[in-house]
């Protein structure tokens, strides 16, 4: 079963790469964005045939190891 483990930065906590991408796009002539933030998705092909039960097994991942749960935040997904 396919399973999509997002990641992103918690609010209030400083996204240098979002800044960076934020200035880029503005530098290329894209106006009208007031913030970026930058993420990563991770997507993971487990054995594993109900749909409750991998995105139970995905939130342990993602809390043992794929998210940083001090300044991170996840959300998973059944594809």
């Amino acid at each position: 079963m396919k399973i999509r483990v997002n990641v992103m930065l918690k609010e209030g906590v400083l996204d240098p790469q979002g800044k960076a991408i934020g200035h880029a796009l503005a530098t290329l002539g894209f106006k009208g964005i007031d913030d970026v933030r930058a993420g990563k998705v991770i997507e993971l092909d487990i054995a594993e045939t109900s749909p409750d039960k991998a995105k139970e097994v995905a939130k342990k991942m993602a809390e043992k190891l794929l998210a940083n749960l001090v300044i991170e935040d996840y959300s998973v997904s059944v594809l």
